[in-house]
């Protein structure tokens, strides 16, 4: 980012002057930091509804880690809706029979859903969107609930990306009780220079924030995290979702959890097609 520098204002003026352009400079300066850093942004969100919008054109393996263990699935389009199919139990493949329980429980999942209404069909893929919405909304509502200057340019993963921090906007309003916690935090985001894809998002809570009234309470070491990758030559999806939430209920008893989300193995979904058998 070229910045004025003191030499340079030297040559051109005298040191009166200098101690009254300075600042003027500077803030044209910043000024045009955060024109900058509105116009990557506004062009990054733009690609990350797209890739949006392609997700369920694809499946892919997922593995989650809690404090229950790990589990790891294959997430895949089954008429319509994501069906997640256990293949292993903290990193260790099921054995023949758990493998054989799967199978059947996703041939009995594919026999209901061919045997589904339409209407019954149109409820659960609009639970499934619904999901997805609200899976997507907090991701979406990043950009809204920001103010946004750019840091610098930079490498990531071998990647050349924009590095974005980014503060509480005032005035921001969030849309319901779920997204009010970015109300409380500040993050930085990395956006790679030539395909505006997101490479990176990182937001953490810094001072408390309410929620539901005062039933809970956001508490500070909340944390959420975001990494994307190419699945096409035009399409990125996650790879990588930590979250980390603290928080207290009725301020008394606190709550925590931890959960950390690997996505890979992404494949154009091989779509089962189930006729619908109307009623």
């Amino acid at each position: 980012m070229l910045r004025p520098t003191h030499m340079s204002l030297v040559l051109c003026v005298s040191i009166e002057i200098t101690t009254v352009v300075t600042p003027l400079c500077a803030a044209s300066n910043e000024a045009m930091q955060q024109d900058d850093a509105d116009k990557i942004v506004e062009r990054s969100v733009e690609v990350l509804k797209s890739d949006w919008l392609a997700q369920p054109r694809f499946d892919c393996s997922e593995r989650d880690k809690d404090k229950n263990g790990i589990r790891t699935y294959e997430d895949i389009m089954l008429d319509g809706s994501q069906y997640q199919k256990l293949v292993a139990l903290n990193d260790k493949p099921l054995d023949a029979h758990q493998q054989s329980e799967q199978q059947q429980k996703f041939q009995e999942a594919a026999a209901k859903r061919r045997s589904e209404s339409k209407s019954q069909k149109r409820r659960r893929i609009a639970r499934y969107e619904a999901d997805r919405k609200r899976q997507g909304e907090l991701i979406a509502e990043l950009t809204k609930a920001f103010t946004f200057t750019l840091a610098s340019t930079d490498k990531l993963d071998g990647r050349d990306v924009y590095l974005l921090n980014a503060e509480p906007r005032k005035g921001y309003r969030p849309p319901n009780f779920e997204t009010r916690v970015l109300t409380g935090m500040r993050g930085k985001l990395w956006i790679e220079r030539n395909s505006f894809q997101w490479v990176k998002v990182e937001v953490e809570v810094i001072h408390p924030v309410h929620i539901g009234g005062f039933i809970a309470r956001v508490e500070p070491g909340t944390r959420f995290e975001l990494e994307k990758i190419p699945v096409s030559s035009d399409i990125w999806l996650p790879s990588h979702l930590a979250v980390k939430s603290r928080s207290k209920v009725v301020f008394i008893f606190s709550h925590q959890t931890d959960e950390d989300d690997t996505y890979f193995n992404y494949r154009p979904a091989q779509t089962q097609i189930l006729e619908d058998s109307p009623k």
